[in-house]
C-alpha cells in the first residue's frame, strides 16, 4: 500500500494565504480518505517539513498559487508542468517552491508530486479567507480527495478517526 502525504501549506491569518490550511483542515475533519494517507498542517514551517516529504511515497500540496487566473480558480499541476511554473506561482518567501527543490537535490522527492493551487484574491493581514476563495473550498476539497483515491487507489477508506490522518502542530 501507497503511502500519501496531503500537506497544507499556508498562513491564515494573510486572508486568502491560508486556503491550504483550509483545505487539509476540512480533509481531517471529513475523513474518507484511503487508508495509508498523512493528512498535515503545514503552515509556514517551510523547510522543516522536509523530512515528512521525505517519508512520503506520493506528494500533494495544497496551497495558495498566483497563476494570473480568477481569485478562487483551482489548478492542477505535477510533473514538467508543476516544475516549470513553481517559482512563479508561489507566494510565499520560503514556501512550497523552496520544500520541492531542497527534497529532490537530496533525493527525498516522491516520484509522484500534485500540487493543488487556489488563486488567491487578498494575501494581505486578516483573517478569514475571501468570498472568492472560500467559495472554491468544496472544488479543492474534491480534487484532492479525488487525487488521494487516484494515487493510493481504492483500497478502502476509513473515517478520520480510525484512519492513519493526523495533523500537526505549527512549528
Amino acid at each position: 500500500m501507497n503511502r500519501l502525504l496531503v500537506l497544507g501549506i499556508g498562513n491564515s491569518i494573510y486572508g486568502d494565504d491560508g486556503v491550504g490550511v483550509h483545505v487539509v483542515t476540512a480533509l481531517r475533519e471529513q475523513g474518507a480518505l484511503p487508508i495509508g494517507t498523512v493528512v498535515i498542517d503545514g503552515g509556514t514551517s517551510g523547510l522543516s517539513l522536509l523530512p515528512a516529504v521525505a517519508e512520503a511515497e506520493a506528494l500533494i500540496v495544497v496551497d495558495a498559487v498566483d497563476a494570473g487566473a480568477e481569485p478562487g480558480s483551482v489548478h492542477v499541476l505535477r510533473g514538467a508542468d508543476l516544475y516549470a511554473s513553481l517559482v512563479h506561482l508561489s507566494v510565499h518567501q520560503v514556501g512550497t517552491a523552496d520544500l520541492l527543490g531542497a527534497a529532490r537535490l537530496t533525493g527525498a522527492l516522491p516520484q509522484d508530486v500534485v500540487l493543488v493551487g487556489v488563486q488567491p484574491a487578498d494575501l494581505g493581514p486578516g483573517v478569514g479567507l475571501t468570498e472568492a476563495v472560500a467559495a472554491a473550498l468544496p472544488e479543492a476539497i474534491g480534487t484532492v480527495r479525488r487525487l488521494c483515491h487516484q494515487m493510493v487507489g481504492d483500497h478502502g477508506s476509513a473515517s478520520a478517526s480510525s484512519t492513519p490522518v493526523s495533523g500537526s502542530p505549527r512549528y
